[in-house]
């Protein structure tokens, strides 16, 4: 996900955002786990979307906030 069409969200948006985010990430551990998927850049890949995603809503909570 790029952070353009982060910003784009709104914070209800962005929080279910994450959990998805984050439900993907076990998802793919746990596939790594059975050996299913060998690909362990992917769950690299979603951890830095999680990341993105985790900054836009702490900026985003800390503008309503004021």
């Amino acid at each position: 996900m790029k952070m353009i069409d982060i910003r784009k969200l709104d914070t209800a948006q962005l929080t279910k955002e994450t959990v998805k985010v984050r439900e993907e990430i076990a998802e793919l551990k746990r596939r790594l786990i059975i050996g299913e998927i060998d690909n362990v850049r992917a769950i690299r890949n979603k951890r830095k979307d999680l990341a993105r995603l985790n900054t836009v809503l702490s900026d985003a909570l800390t503008k309503e906030a004021k």
